[in-house]
Protein backbone atom coordinates (compact mmCIF):
# COMPACT_ATOMS: atom_id res chain seq x y z
CA UNK A 1 0.00 0.00 0.00
CA UNK A 2 2.94 2.37 0.99
CA UNK A 3 5.01 1.53 -2.30
CA UNK A 4 1.23 2.55 -4.39
CA UNK A 5 0.92 5.82 -2.96
CA UNK A 6 4.74 6.48 -2.98
CA UNK A 7 4.28 5.59 -7.23
CA UNK A 8 1.46 8.11 -7.46
CA UNK A 9 2.83 10.71 -5.81
CA UNK A 10 6.14 10.54 -8.21
CA UNK A 11 3.25 10.44 -11.37
CA UNK A 12 1.57 13.60 -9.36
CA UNK A 13 4.98 15.41 -8.88
CA UNK A 14 6.30 14.64 -12.37
CA UNK A 15 3.05 15.86 -13.67
CA UNK A 16 3.01 18.86 -12.25
CA UNK A 17 6.40 19.38 -13.07
CA UNK A 18 5.69 19.12 -16.71
CA UNK A 19 2.65 21.46 -16.01
CA UNK A 20 4.47 24.31 -14.50
CA UNK A 21 8.09 24.25 -15.31
CA UNK A 22 8.32 22.16 -18.83
CA UNK A 23 8.16 24.69 -22.24
CA UNK A 24 4.70 23.14 -23.21
CA UNK A 25 3.26 23.60 -19.75
CA UNK A 26 1.63 27.05 -18.13
CA UNK A 27 4.47 29.10 -19.35
CA UNK A 28 3.95 28.44 -22.80
CA UNK A 29 -0.08 28.82 -22.92
CA UNK A 30 0.32 32.36 -21.01
CA UNK A 31 2.87 33.57 -23.69
CA UNK A 32 0.45 32.12 -26.12
CA UNK A 33 -2.78 34.02 -24.70
CA UNK A 34 -0.27 36.84 -24.34
CA UNK A 35 0.59 36.78 -28.38
CA UNK A 36 -3.43 36.34 -29.40
CA UNK A 37 -4.14 39.64 -27.53
CA UNK A 38 -1.43 41.50 -29.20
CA UNK A 39 -2.45 40.25 -32.58
CA UNK A 40 -6.21 40.88 -31.65
CA UNK A 41 -5.28 44.27 -30.74
CA UNK A 42 -3.68 44.99 -33.86
CA UNK A 43 -6.63 43.67 -36.06
CA UNK A 44 -8.99 46.11 -34.00
CA UNK A 45 -6.23 48.64 -35.26
CA UNK A 46 -6.32 47.51 -39.15
CA UNK A 47 -10.30 46.98 -39.45
CA UNK A 48 -10.39 50.12 -38.48
CA UNK A 49 -7.97 51.77 -41.09
CA UNK A 50 -9.65 49.71 -43.61
CA UNK A 51 -13.11 51.25 -42.47
CA UNK A 52 -11.76 54.46 -43.16
CA UNK A 53 -9.90 53.54 -46.49
CA UNK A 54 -13.57 51.67 -47.85
CA UNK A 55 -15.23 54.88 -47.01
CA UNK A 56 -13.13 56.83 -48.71
CA UNK A 57 -12.90 54.67 -51.92
CA UNK A 58 -16.89 54.68 -51.73
CA UNK A 59 -16.63 58.79 -51.36
CA UNK A 60 -14.31 58.75 -54.40
CA UNK A 61 -16.73 56.40 -56.74
CA UNK A 62 -20.13 58.13 -55.76
CA UNK A 63 -19.38 61.29 -55.08
CA UNK A 64 -18.10 64.77 -56.75
CA UNK A 65 -17.27 66.02 -53.25
CA UNK A 66 -15.03 63.89 -51.82
CA UNK A 67 -13.17 64.10 -55.44
CA UNK A 68 -13.14 68.01 -55.38
CA UNK A 69 -12.10 68.10 -51.61
CA UNK A 70 -8.67 66.42 -52.42
CA UNK A 71 -7.98 68.15 -55.47
CA UNK A 72 -7.89 70.97 -53.74
CA UNK A 73 -6.20 69.90 -50.54
CA UNK A 74 -3.50 67.39 -52.77
CA UNK A 75 -3.06 69.89 -56.18
CA UNK A 76 -3.96 73.13 -55.03
CA UNK A 77 -6.82 73.43 -57.54
CA UNK A 78 -9.66 75.97 -57.71
CA UNK A 79 -13.19 76.17 -58.66
CA UNK A 80 -14.72 78.24 -61.42
CA UNK A 81 -15.56 82.03 -59.98
CA UNK A 82 -13.16 81.47 -57.71
CA UNK A 83 -10.26 83.71 -57.12
CA UNK A 84 -6.91 82.08 -55.22
CA UNK A 85 -4.92 84.79 -53.28
CA UNK A 86 -1.31 83.22 -52.15
CA UNK A 87 0.58 84.73 -49.83
CA UNK A 88 4.10 84.61 -49.17
CA UNK A 89 5.78 84.57 -46.03
CA UNK A 90 9.09 87.10 -45.49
Amino acid sequence: MRLTGLIILILLLSLQYRLWVSDDGLVALWNLEKQVGDLRAENRRIKARNDLLKAEVRDLKHGTGAIEARARRELGMIGNGEVLYQFANR
